[in-house]
């Protein structure tokens, strides 16, 4: 009864437009401090206390100290002309193609994921330069904020990867295995966007091809060194293990201060201090989500929900792949109304569990759980890759939703490969960590 309570409580307040962390926190916390929910011995100063101490606990973990300092990461490269160089370089690859900017952008989306983590930074880095230019060349608006927030999305599957990040941290699951597992999937879902975008703008007559060109694709290659070096460096070094994730966003940080400042000079010391504010209330706001959500699974917990759930599952007897479909099948229907670091940190601790009955491992259950929430940034009414790309084009969410489920349509396909063919997302890391 405590945890019907707690989920309608949360539901009504996120419906009643109440930020997600109080919505998380508040019934949880009343629940609490209401007589009778715990035993007649227990005081109500001693209940007081052992919330501030998992409110403390939530984000005590250098592990997420990495999600400040991507999102700062971002925000640099954001202001500091990465975004155009790195689609100039796209450009120069696939432009002789039919749409080829719209495969352009997917592919800087491709890149710029490998340096930000966020979805939401990718988008906004990128959706400010493309949708104009798409424009320019042809392509509907609604189409360009279409496309521009299908490639943002990919961000949170290549690594690195902020839900990645918290996903490991909440099931001791390495993420630098999670990392290594999403990039084939990520590079397929960019693939399937290419080829959605190659196939609409040759059935419509969107945009322009400009011939291919070795002397373009140098010259394009040379200004954008840098700017590819970024993933390279803050990759290379996760995957070899020279850094940890956290010393691999601050190496992000420094490095994208260097290109910004000393090779790009776009970023001037005097916009720093705009930067690191507005960076860092978008990381507080997730820490403060996961704070408070620390105090809900911890009730959540205390009411056996996970063994609850357990029994409902064998009670179905599904088999593993039943079970598999039904979790996503869940999962996406939760994406589509719930904010991707919410969920993660209510749903994680039950469905983890779940993992083996399922027949996953845990490495790809952790990069589905992401994928799938990833699908859900594309769809209202929580969608905030589309939130973002509708506040860039000034179009309305409906118009760019109605355009954008080609791309979900493409999205769901391949997370169903990605679901029934393990090699997918185990593979790499069997190979770079054994």
């Amino acid at each position: 009864m405590i945890v019907v309570l707690l989920f309608a409580s949360l539901f009504l307040l996120i419906a009643l437009g109440l930020p997600i962390a109080l919505s998380i926190g508040l019934p949880a916390i009343g629940l609490m401090l209401t007589p009778g929910v715990f035993p007649a011995g227990v005081q109500i100063s001693a209940l007081g206390q052992t919330i501030i101490q998992l409110l403390f606990a939530g984000v005590d973990s250098f592990d997420l100290l990495a999600v400040p300092l991507f999102m700062l990461a971002g925000s640099i490269m954001e202001t500091g002309g990465i975004s155009r160089q790195l689609i100039d370089f796209a450009d120069s690859l696939v432009g002789w193609l039919h749409g080829g900017l719209a495969c352009a952008v997917i592919v800087a989306s491709m890149f710029f994921a490998g340096i930000s983590g966020s979805a939401a930074a990718d988008t906004a880095a990128l959706g400010a330069i493309a949708i104009p230019a798409m424009i320019r060349q042809g392509y509907p608006a609604a189409f360009s904020a279409a496309l521009v927030a299908a490639g943002g999305a990919i961000g949170v599957i290549i690594p690195p990867s902020v839900p990645m990040v918290i996903f490991g941290f909440l099931t001791n699951v390495s993420i630098a295995r999670l990392f290594a597992g999403g990039m084939l999937v990520g590079a397929l879902f960019g693939l399937s966007f290419m080829a959605l975008a190659v196939w609409t703008s040759w059935r419509n007559g969107y945009g322009t091809r400009s011939p291919f060109s070795f002397a373009r694709l140098r010259s394009a290659f040379k200004d954008a060194f840098f700017a590819l070096g970024a993933p390279v460096t803050v990759l290379g070094g996760i995957l070899s293990g020279i850094v940890t994730v956290t010393e691999a966003a601050a190496l992000a940080v420094f490095y994208a201060l260097f290109v910004s400042t000393a090779v790009n000079r776009k970023l001037g010391w005097k916009d720093l201090p705009g930067l690191i504010v507005r960076s860092q209330t978008v990381a507080a706001t997730i820490l403060f989500i996961i704070a408070m959500a620390k105090v809900f699974t911890w009730l959540v917990a205390m009411q056996q929900t996970t063994q609850l759930v357990q029994n409902l599952i064998t009670s179905l007897a599904l088999p593993s792949w039943g079970l598999l479909l039904l979790v996503m099948a869940g999962l996406l229907v939760l994406g589509c109304v719930m904010e991707t670091t919410a969920a993660l940190i209510l749903l994680v601790p039950v469905l983890a569990s779940l993992s083996p009955q399922m027949g996953v491992d845990p490495t790809q259950f952790g990069v589905l759980m992401v994928v799938n929430l990833a699908v859900g940034m594309l769809t209202p009414p929580v969608g905030i890759c589309l939130f973002v790309s509708c506040g860039i084009s000034g179009l309305p969410l409906g118009q760019v939703s109605r355009v954008a489920l080609p791309f979900v349509a493409v999205a769901l396909l391949a997370l169903l490969i990605s679901c029934f063919w393990p090699p997918l997302t185990l593979w790499l890391p069997s190979i770079i960590y054994g």
